[in-house]
């Protein structure tokens, strides 16, 4: 059920009644560039999400979009709170196996990602369950 799931995402969750959950989802979008876009999924599907499900990401969909000019990587993630989704990104950031597979992929294809836009939604009391 939601609790056993989402107590490995945090310890502190397997305290909390299930009505005390609020899941909330988180909408990333980045401006990618064409010129590497390869690049840009191939860090990302090989590397980024290994490393962030270690930290206990939970993806939602992957999608690609153009807007107007620009082409854009958007990703829907879902936390069982907000300090679990603030805690995860901290860890995930300061990972050096990250660092090291950005800084590489960096200077073999140039800067990947544009602007990145976020949203964490928070489902309203009338929102059908996800």
């Amino acid at each position: 059920m939601i609790m056993a799931a989402w107590s490995a995402l945090s310890p502190a969750l397997a305290e909390k009644q299930k009505g005390d959950i609020q899941v909330i989802h988180q909408l990333r979008i980045y401006e990618i560039f064409d010129a590497n876009k390869a690049a840009f999924h191939a860090r990302f599907r090989d590397h980024a999400i290994r490393i962030m499900k270690r930290y206990g990401f939970d993806f939602v969909a992957l999608w690609e979009t153009q807007q107007q000019d620009r082409t854009e990587f958007v990703y829907m993630l879902r936390w069982p709170d907000e300090r679990t989704m603030t805690d995860a990104w901290a860890q995930f950031m300061a990972d050096g196996e990250w660092s090291e597979i950005k800084e590489k992929t960096g200077a073999e294809s140039g800067n990947m990602v544009g602007q990145i836009t976020e949203r964490v939604l928070r489902p309203t009391d009338y929102s059908a369950a996800i």
